[in-house]
């Protein structure tokens, strides 16, 4: 990859003139069987250049109360866009026409307008769930009967597809713009690109230099995610083998709480019991011992497996994990946690 970077041809993006930023739009307009893409800085950035492209000031937007816009990206659909973010519950960090029936305000001047359906597939702290292809059917249809846009957070669109058995394609027909990440999974540096119809990537595109995202020679990171497609997609598997054996692993260990069966990519999310103490002060008691997972709440913790963790890293994890709870928290082991 890094070779790739730096024998990259690269011209002014800003411009429209870096050929190995077209390159990298056109391989998502074919692999997505869409009409147009924009290259982004981030995830949170193209999410964001395609909620402006649906939406006005004062609209509002649908999305599971664990959804990655609503609750990690520093309120930038208010701030940047004026938009009304309404959270709704359900467990697992999916959204079903159950959730959504009855969710769309009457057309009153007093009210906001409801404009936009925003999934995320695989679900970030909603635990790393998949979307079945017929559920994103049943909730498209349902936006279609009511005039609403979809967009798809699919910051780990290709381990979705992976685990869900369906082809980008298949499931970019569902929706009016996907944003998708290179830095997760598929182990960029940075990137993500918007792709959509012609007119809302054009609208983001303008978003995009009104954000500060207008980039010149950006064909490097475009390089990146060419060869992650190029090399890293396939591979998904493997990190989801490794999730799924971790999660299983860990299941026989005192003083931890998970299901495995609900595993399903590449997160791992598990819970402490909370006489062994909390997920910060285990998440620094790993760390003492070269492992590295997130606090996710005050005894839940998010592990994430990837191309830079082998099996035998991911025993490593397993073990060390198995050594805290075995000798037990203590009050220093506590540090200040994230909710990420």
């Amino acid at each position: 990859m890094r070779e790739a970077i730096a024998n990259a041809e690269v011209g002014d993006d800003m411009m429209g003139e870096d050929p190995t930023v077209n390159r990298l739009e056109a391989l998502m307009c074919e692999q997505l069987n869409m009409k147009a893409a924009v290259f982004a800085c981030s995830g949170t950035q193209s999410n964001q250049m395609g909620l402006r492209s649906h939406c006005q000031p004062g609209d509002e937007l649908l999305i599971n109360e664990t959804g990655h816009i609503a609750n990690y990206e520093a309120g930038a659909p208010a701030i940047l866009s004026g938009i009304t973010v309404r959270t709704i519950p359900r467990h697992d960090g999916r959204l079903d026409v159950e959730q959504l029936e009855g969710k769309i305000r009457r057309d009153d001047q007093h009210l906001c307008r409801t404009r936009l359906v925003c999934l995320e597939n695989t679900t970030n702290s909603g635990g790393g769930r998949v979307y079945p292809i017929e559920q994103i059917t049943r909730i498209s249809n349902w936006a279609r009967e009511n005039n609403l846009r979809m967009h798809l957070d699919g910051a780990r669109m290709y381990n979705a597809c992976e685990s869900g058995g369906y082809s980008p394609a298949t499931l970019a027909q569902y929706f009016d713009t996907i944003s998708i990440c290179f830095s997760k999974g598929l182990g960029c540096p940075m990137g993500s690109v918007l792709v959509g119809d012609a007119e809302s990537i054009a609208k983001a595109r303008r978003s995009r230099k009104l954000f500060g995202g207008a980039l010149r020679q950006s064909g490097m990171m475009a390089a990146a995610a060419i060869y992650a497609l190029d090399h890293h997609v396939e591979r998904l598997v493997k990190d989801h083998e490794n999730a799924s054996y971790f999660a299983n692993e860990i299941a026989k260990i005192d003083g931890i709480s998970i299901d495995p069966s609900t595993v399903e990519s590449n997160l791992v999310f598990f819970s402490i019991d909370e006489q062994l103490g909390t997920a910060d002060q285990l998440c620094h008691a790993l760390g003492k011992r070269g492992v590295r997972v997130l606090a996710a709440g005050g005894t839940r913790l998010r592990a994430c497996a990837h191309l830079d963790v082998d099996r035998v890293g991911i025993q490593m994890a397993i073990d060390a994990i198995r050594d805290c709870s075995a000798a037990g928290l203590t009050a220093g082991d506590a540090v200040a946690g994230s909710p990420y």
